[in-house]
């Protein structure tokens, strides 16, 4: 969500305009502002990223309920709400910029990477909806994780560019944008030298494996962009060595 500091004479129809969304997607988010006429000046609009609504959860539904009964992805609706811990009691329902649910996509045809260690190592986390290691439920995994000792080198699984080297959830990631839409992403890094922009090549080293002990890890995503934003995929649909380990 982002956070729209209302000027003297705006309206929800103009606010609306100005992020390319419908008037309705904007008043569902913010039934206590007025759908027609001005807006309190100095106030505050949320604006979510596209077009949607906000539902109410009922008892005994889950993420694939809710997913099925609007026509969407189960890992979709939770990495737009925000991964949280436990089901909310309200969700966001995205709609894309044409009106309607989001309907489920289909994988796009996909493309080799190379692998992002030197040798191939043991999955210490798995794509997907997996049980959580604490609590009675499932949580989605969004990307994979590979044991790792720390100083290992991490490489490119494509050539690509740079497009965000920062913190995230206190580890240093880097994310890296290739050709057809693709993107990687690369966690638990350290001796990172890039800079967002830079170019890089497939197997170019991106850094090193973080970590103070031997048993230290590197995660690994891949992504293709959407109308709805970076969509999740499995990795091992692009790293014929994850098939080899199964």
């Amino acid at each position: 969500m982002t956070n729209h500091r209302v000027t003297a004479g705006e309206t929800l129809e103009g606010v609306a305009a100005q992020y390319g969304l419908r008037p309705a997607t904007l008043a569902a988010i913010n039934p206590q502002l007025p759908a027609q006429g001005a807006l309190p000046t100095g106030g505050v609009v949320e604006v979510p990223p596209f077009n949607g609504v906000p539902v109410q959860v009922g008892a005994g539904q889950t993420w694939q309920s809710l997913a099925e009964r609007h026509g969407t992805r189960a890992d979709l609706l939770f990495e737009v709400n925000g991964c949280p811990d436990t089901l909310p009691s309200r969700v966001f329902i995205p709609a894309g910029n044409r009106g309607g649910t989001m309907a489920a996509e289909t994988t796009p045809s996909a493309v080799a990477l190379g692998y992002p260690l030197p040798v191939p190592a043991k999955l210490v986390l798995s794509y997907g909806w997996q049980p959580h290691p604490r609590r009675d439920e499932l949580v989605f995994n969004s990307g994979i994780a590979f044991s790792a000792t720390p100083g290992t080198v991490v490489t490119s699984a494509a050539d690509g560019t740079v497009a965000f080297v920062g913190e995230h959830n206190g580890a240093l990631i880097m994310v890296v944008n290739h050709s057809n839409g693709l993107q990687t992403r690369y966690g638990n890094l350290a001796d990172v030298e890039f800079t967002v922009g830079d170019a890089v090549t497939q197997g170019t080293g991106l850094g090193t494996v973080a970590g103070e002990s031997q048993d230290s890890f590197m995660y690994f995503e891949v992504r293709t962009n959407s109308s709805e934003g970076w969509i999740a995929r499995d990795p091992g649909q692009y790293l014929s060595e994850l098939e080899l380990q199964q």
